[in-house]
């Protein structure tokens, strides 16, 4: 895929899944709803304030016979009814409202009808950004503030997960760091080598996962050829393994508000995808996202 406009138009040769909005009396996410209702990717369970969300989507224009509304003005119990609804029923799947970050993850981590896998939950975003050949997806700029080298090996996982979902069967992984050479000094160089040793050992599967890579040898053949790299992904990466949080979200943000980029993004490791995005992401990027999501839940 090398734009949005492909990983909608997946997305609408699919099934029409069932998104479940917790708190829902949100404009920007309701706009972002009706988007993808409009598009028939999804139909919509909102849970919330019964009259805060009807006089939200009339404010909207937006029809609220289309829609099924769960009254629960308590953000806790809204959080785990939304939850309920998504482990239970196939082809569900989640999505943050008008509620603390804190509180859905709580919900959706309850032993009890949430919905914990024992993996690491990780943060993916696939962008298209105007000067890359395709879709590039990039982890973890959201959730994992400083990952240990198992815990980068789970959240690369959740990245082939979400790479599959979009098409690609086997992504190339490039492990960033400030340099293109393995430095004792520099965790991220260590953590690179490890995770392609296992990846050679098979313990990481259906990937190539190679680096470290600096950002620009990962992303620009003429660079990595000028430094003499010779990786088969240098230069074409599919996923950017950021060395830790800071990374990751700064990529993120000057991709969005300076690269005149459009992302989409969801949280993985779960037993359905959860789209969680944020309060600084456009109308457009929640659609994307939701469309993303949609996709990731087909293969669940």
């Amino acid at each position: 895929m090398k734009s949005m406009d492909d990983l909608i138009a997946k997305a609408k040769t699919q099934s029409t899944k069932t998104l479940v909005v917790a708190m829902a009396d949100d404009p920007h996410v309701l706009e972002a709803v009706e988007m993808a209702r409009k598009e028939g990717i999804v139909k919509a369970i909102l849970v919330g304030d019964k009259i805060g969300i009807k006089e939200t989507l009339n404010d909207l224009n937006i029809d609220p016979s289309q829609y099924t509304i769960e009254h629960e003005t308590d953000p806790d119990r809204a959080c785990y009814k939304a939850v309920r609804h998504v482990s239970k029923h196939p082809g569900h799947f989640l999505m943050k409202g008008h509620v603390d970050t804190s509180v859905i993850l709580k919900a959706a981590l309850t032993k009890e009808d949430g919905l914990r896998t024992g993996k690491r939950l990780s943060h993916v975003s696939v962008i298209e950004i105007p000067t890359y050949h395709k879709l590039l997806l990039m982890s973890d700029g959201a959730m994992n503030i400083k990952p240990t080298v198992d815990e980068k090996q789970e959240i690369i996982e959740n990245a082939i997960t979400i790479a599959q979902a979009v098409g690609i069967k086997k992504p190339g992984v490039g492990c960033i760091a400030a340099v293109e050479k393995v430095n004792p000094k520099m965790q991220a160089t260590l953590d690179a080598q490890e995770l392609i040793d296992r990846n050679r050992r098979g313990a990481i599967k259906n990937a190539i996962v190679d680096g470290p890579f600096a950002l620009d040898n990962a992303i620009n053949k003429d660079a990595a050829e000028h430094k003499g790299i010779t990786s088969p992904i240098a230069g074409d990466v599919d996923i950017l393994l950021m060395p830790q949080i800071e990374s990751g979200n700064v990529f993120y943000k000057s991709m969005m508000f300076l690269a005149n980029a459009k992302s989409a993004s969801v949280i993985a490791g779960a037993k359905k995808p959860i789209v969680l995005t944020s309060r600084a992401d456009s109308n457009l990027s929640k659609f994307y996202s939701i469309a993303l999501s949609a996709l990731v839940a087909d293969t669940k």
